[in-house]
This record gives C-alpha cells, sequence and structure tokens, in this order.
C-alpha cells in the first residue's frame, strides 16, 4: 500500500491505495463521487474525465499514485461554475443528452475546450470533443450546446449553431486535402477560415516524392509496417543528408531536439495532439549508420508523464540508386508501440493510411530541402493526430460512396 496525500474537490484527502488503484476507482469507491463514470477503462471514450492540476484528464488511466500532491476536481465540483451552468443550461435546451452516461465527462471535457479558446467554430469543436464517445445523440445537439456558450463566452469564437452537418468532422462538405473553410457563422455571409491542421497530406503541387505503404503486421506488442519513399535526387546527397539527425528531426511532424546528437545519442520530445489528449513524448534515441551498406537504425523511447502515454520504436531504413542513379529509393521498416490514451490511435488499417500520410509529410520536407526550397517545407509545428485521422476516415468514406454508386450505375 502506499500513503498519498491530495486535494479532491478543494478538500484535502489522505488515504492508503495500492500501486495499480486507478484515479477513477479511487474517487468513486474511496470518496464515493460516482459523477465520474467508467465505460471503456481504456482511456477512449472520455466518460471519465476529471480535471488534474487544472488540466483534463482521463481518469481510468491515470493511477491515483501518481496524483499524490495534486488538485483534482469532478463533475460534482462545479456546481457554483458559470461557466458550467451555462453549459447544463445549453445542453439541456439543445437536447444535447439522452442517457446522460458520456455527459459528466461531455460537460468537464467541453468546459476546458471553451476556457481555452479552441471551440470557435463547428468544425474545431467537433475536433476537440473527438475524444469523448455518445452512444445516443449523434453528437449534433452536443456540438449546438457547446457552440451555443462558446459564442457568448468569446466574442472572437464565431462557431455555427445553425447549419449543422452529420458525423465527425470535417463533415460532408469539406473538400479534399482537410484544409477547409469553417462554415459561416449565423448572419455572417463570409465564411470564417479554419485553423490548418499542423501536419498536412503529401501536396498535389508536389509530386516529386512518392510514398508507398506495405501491410501491417503484428510482432508481439510491436505493431510492424514497411514504406517505400522515393525522391528525385541522388542516394549520395540522401545519405549525406540523412547523417545530419538535427536536419532530419526539421522534416518529421511534431519532433523537436533538446540538443545536437552525442555519439548516436540524442534527446528530445515529439509533440502530439489528438483531440483533447495534448502529449509531450519526451524520450531518447540511439542513431546507428552502415556505411557500406547505406543504411541506417534509430531506436527510441518516450513518456507523457501528464497523459501517462508510453512510445516505444525502431525505424530501419536503406538507400537504393533509382532512375539510373538520378533518384532514391529509401526502404523503410517501421515497428512501433504504444500504451496508455494514443494507444486508441494504433488500430488498424486506419493507422496504415495515418503513417503513409506522415511518411508524404517527411518525404515532401525532405524533397524541398535537398531541392534549396525551404519555404515550401511544413513548419515543425505538433502532429495533430486527430486531424489526420478525420482526414483519413473522410477519405474512406468518399472512396466507399464512390465505389457503391460506381456499381449502381453499372
Amino acid at each position: 500500500m502506499t500513503r498519498i496525500a491530495l486535494t479532491v474537490n478543494g478538500t484535502k484527502v489522505t488515504r492508503e491505495v495500492t500501486p495499480r488503484t486507478n484515479l477513477a476507482d479511487f474517487l468513486r469507491e474511496e470518496l464515493l463521487l460516482t459523477g465520474t463514470h467508467i465505460g471503456c477503462e481504456h482511456g477512449i471514450c472520455g466518460a471519465c474525465t476529471v480535471v488534474v492540476d487544472d488540466e483534463i484528464a482521463r481518469s481510468c488511466i491515470t493511477y491515483a499514485v501518481t496524483c499524490d500532491g495534486a488538485e483534482v476536481r469532478t463533475i460534482e465540483n462545479f456546481d457554483e461554475d458559470a461557466l458550467m451552468a451555462k453549459l447544463r443550461q445549453a445542453f439541456s435546451e439543445e437536447h444535447a443528452l439522452q442517457c446522460g452516461y458520456c455527459t459528466p465527462g461531455m460537460l468537464v471535457a467541453a468546459r476546458d475546450l471553451i476556457r481555452r479558446g479552441e471551440a470557435r467554430n463547428e468544425e474545431s469543436i467537433r475536433i476537440g470533443m473527438s475524444g469523448n464517445l455518445c452512444r445516443c445523440t449523434g453528437y449534433m445537439g452536443i456540438v449546438s450546446a457547446i457552440a451555443k456558450v462558446a459564442r457568448a463566452h468569446n466574442e472572437k469564437a464565431e462557431p455555427d449553431a445553425t447549419t449543422r452537418t452529420l458525423g465527425p468532422a470535417p463533415g460532408p462538405d469539406a473538400p479534399d486535402g482537410f484544409a477547409t473553410e469553417s462554415m459561416a457563422s449565423a448572419g455572417s455571409a463570409k465564411p470564417v477560415k479554419a485553423k490548418a491542421p499542423a501536419v498536412t497530406p503529401v501536396l498535389d503541387s508536389q509530386p516529386s516524392a512518392n510514398v508507398q505503404t506495405g501491410e501491417m503486421t503484428q510482432e508481439g506488442k510491436f505493431t510492424k509496417l514497411t514504406q517505400t519513399i522515393t525522391v528525385n535526387h541522388p542516394r549520395e546527397d540522401v545519405w549525406r543528408y540523412m547523417a545530419d539527425i538535427e536536419k532530419v528531426a526539421t522534416c518529421m511532424p511534431g519532433v523537436v531536439l533538446d540538443g545536437p546528437p552525442q555519439e548516436g545519442h540524442i534527446d528530445g520530445r515529439m509533440l502530439v495532439k489528438l483531440g483533447p489528449i495534448s502529449a509531450d513524448l519526451a524520450g531518447e534515441a540511439d542513431v546507428a549508420r552502415f556505411e557500406d551498406e547505406w543504411r541506417g537504425i534509430i531506436e527510441g523511447k518516450g513518456r507523457d508523464t501528464r497523459s501517462a502515454s508510453l512510445a516505444s520504436g525502431r525505424v530501419e531504413y536503406q538507400l537504393a540508386e533509382a532512375e539510373d542513379g538520378a533518384a532514391t529509393q529509401m526502404a523503410v521498416s517501421i515497428a512501433y508501440s504504444l500504451a496508455g490514451p494514443l494507444a486508441q490511435f494504433s488500430r488498424g488499417a486506419i493507422v496504415r493510411d495515418l503513417v503513409s500520410r506522415l511518411a508524404g509529410a517527411f518525404a515532401q520536407n525532405l524533397e524541398a530541402r535537398l531541392s534549396g526550397r525551404e519555404s515550401d517545407a511544413a513548419p515543425a509545428a505538433a502532429l495533430d493526430a486527430g486531424s489526420l485521422v478525420f482526414s483519413v476516415l473522410w477519405d474512406r468514406i468518399k472512396a466507399f460512396f464512390g465505389k457503391l454508386l460506381g456499381r449502381g450505375s453499372d
């Protein structure tokens, strides 16, 4: 047993807990705060969302012992909160709940989204709330309720509560590429530009970099897949560039190094945003290069203490000449393992498409920098996995109905 002391809803609490007790069970069984609901127990559904030190967290995958000294707020502590009172009223008016099981976590996450100024329009609300699942409402009432409160809370926010779409973001009216315009706000004829996702798919205007992704396999806890990246530069130039880890890191979405490599060892972090989950995976990696084989290996691991997400992996690449030496073909083998909230992101064919898009962003940046076109390279911002996931899903929906309609016309 471990003795912990924390503040829950303004009251100091001291208890003896087992190291494996999660925060949700601690709140419900030890403190009888049953407003925190448990759904999936994998950090996916969001029903257990609480606030830990002013940041929302999944209490079902947060160990109680990690909250020693922290301040925790559950849904029971928001009775006197003005913003939460407006959300409760809006949820009732917009019919944003039915069975109510998801509602406590939904309200806590919605309050956090509005407080951070991220509820700018329908698209941003759908993306921001994508980590909270509801099996009853179809989300339309939820989005309308949050939009109504956000509009009153922040005059700069222009969410649309009149023109609504079915399904998750970006919705059926979004154009290809997910570089969308938000819907026009009520009473405004001029559309408001939506914030572009931090990572974009390969641009059609840069066809010089090509990516092909193979099948996924499972080996123990590691998911493996292969890719082939082709860039229009000689192998010697690509090999020389890949030797500079700091330059390579600028091509990888979300990767930031803490400093130059020391004898093949690097420290850094990867910034990932998945709906309401923001992870700063601090970690380390070792780099090895085999000159005679034109081959390199990168092995690393990272941890985000806030969300308790863990990541580890190995990337192996080998360069071969293509097009009589005018181009380079990079064969890449990726093996990775995710744990914690980000594990909801590591599933089957969706991840295969997603990793292909990330490789496309890397290939585009590599091609641009080798060609001296630094302005064409995407900025090294946080990896917005949520935007990419929804982009992948929307592409798949369009492809499905395209085939369906195509068969129907035969």
